[in-house]
């Protein structure tokens, strides 16, 4: 009888080489499929935010609270889906250079094993699944919540055991293992606000609020109240009709109440009280509501409310909120010394969120003459002047309107008509009331007209 060599595998089987290569085959395209998913299951999990994550938790989107509870360590989470890929990886190449070593030599094996392996990997395991991770973000993260979680169990030797081991080689290095999974913070918010407004998202007048609403927080009294020169008050021992003159010459509806002089007010009077007691059309002092009310109408007295009052650093968001318990619609600011130095009204600090409100004859502080040139009222703020024109005039301490840039320039009063080039910026003063700067005239450098340095020139 013939000796017959008969190749037997390790069940005792023989099988032909071109089932070995389509099972290897299909055993590979699993594995590019794992590949696929752990790859971008890291880009999904990772790139939602985290605000997000807790809303569709709270809305019960399916495999919310599994990726919820995934994310709650996202250190143990990381260690998870390196594992997983790595192990895919690793057998991809290795069943490969099996399967070509069937074919080829054993250094052509490894050698295209490891290229074709490669640029496999690169294409269908990490580029194409990731770029669609991250166009699908939310609803991938949702789907893959739960296959993770199954192979965080099933790798859970591996997963524990990598876990402890990288967050000691961190705290051996100084490093921290924790993974930064915070909020979106103020300063992404501004850039995506600003963004928005770049591709047309957000309109300007949206960009504007919403750009006011996140410097509210860092603004305080003295920088949006009336300063004490354009505040209107009555003094306490005066009448009410001649209380409800100056409310009606000034246009307001009520006015402080001071006593001797403006650094020792009183109280607010509300022109609404004094007119429904007193009847000024008939020149007379008093009417039988006056008497009912038990007020002496020959006196402002009976009419003056308290008020607050607030040192001028006190932070607006802070005095809003103090304002509306105490229900108070304006507010004394005083200096360190208690002199009084404006007023706060509610709708004064409302216009530091929507934009100034005007009245029905007042001007707007900032006036468009031409493309390159407005004038603006004196006490407009630096910071708005900035945002306005293309211009960066330098904000103070000592300053903080465009009429305090002016005499902080000058170094004295300064006379109408005089003029000021700031880095090829042309200011003229054009308002002049008493020593104040009531109106200033700006215009901006040309293209073709150079950027000079500071100077001062009067006119």
């Amino acid at each position: 009888m013939a000796n017959v060599m008969v190749l037997v595998g390790p069940a005792g089987l023989s099988p032909s080489r071109g089932t070995s290569t389509a099972l290897g085959a299909l055993v590979l395209v699993a594995l590019i499929g794992l590949s696929a998913f752990f790859s971008s299951s890291e880009i999904a999990m990772f790139s939602l935010a985290r605000h997000r994550v807790d809303a569709l938790a709270e809305d019960g989107a399916p495999g919310a609270e599994t990726m919820q509870s995934l994310l709650a360590d996202p250190h143990r989470l990381l260690v998870t889906i390196l594992v997983g890929n790595n192990l895919v990886n690793i057998a991809m190449s290795s069943i490969a250079t099996g399967l070509l070593a069937m074919y080829l030599s054993q250094g052509q094996s490894v050698l295209a094993a490891t290229f074709g392996i490669t640029a496999v990997v690169l294409l269908f395991g990490e580029s194409v699944p990731k770029s669609y991770a991250i166009e699908n973000t939310e609803r991938w993260a949702l789907t893959v919540a739960r296959p993770l979680r199954f192979s965080e169990y099933g790798l859970y030797p591996l997963v524990v055991t990598f876990d402890k081991l990288t967050r000691l080689v961190n705290r051996i290095g100084g490093a921290d293992a924790a993974i930064d999974t915070s909020y979106v913070t103020r300063d992404e918010i501004l850039e995506m606000i600003q963004t928005g407004a770049s591709e047309g998202v957000i309109e300007a007048d949206e960009r504007e609020m919403l750009q006011r609403i996140f410097r509210f927080d860092d603004t305080i009294a003295k920088e949006v109240m009336t300063p004490r020169l354009d505040v209107t008050a009555v003094e306490r021992d005066a009448s009410p009709e001649a209380a409800i003159a100056t409310c009606v010459e000034a246009g307001h509806t009520r006015l402080p109440v001071y006593d001797g002089d403006l650094d020792n007010v009183v109280g607010i009077v509300e022109l609404s009280d004094l007119v429904r007691d007193c009847n000024p059309a008939q020149g007379g002092p008093a009417n039988e509501t006056a008497e009912t009310n038990g007020r002496d109408p020959e006196t402002l007295a009976p009419y003056v409310s308290e008020t607050l009052q607030v040192p001028e650093t006190k932070n607006v968001d802070d005095l809003l909120t103090e304002m509306r318990a105490e229900r108070r619609e304006m507010v004394v600011v005083i200096d360190e010394f208690g002199t009084t130095e404006g007023i706060v009204t509610t709708e004064d600090i409302v216009e530091e969120i929507v934009g100034e409100i005007l009245e029905e004859q007042e001007e707007a502080p900032i006036t468009h003459l031409d493309d390159r040139t407005v004038r603006v009222d004196g006490a407009v703020t630096l910071e708005v002047v900035n945002e306005t024109l293309d211009v960066t005039f330098p904000e103070g301490e000592e300053y903080e309107t465009i009429a305090g840039f002016l005499f902080n320039r000058a170094g004295r009063l300064v006379e109408h008509g005089e003029s000021f080039t700031h880095e090829g910026t042309e200011l003229v003063v054009d308002g002049v009331e008493n020593t104040r700067i009531t109106s200033v005239t700006i215009r901006e450098p040309g293209p073709d007209n150079p950027t000079g340095s500071d100077a001062a020139a009067t006119s």
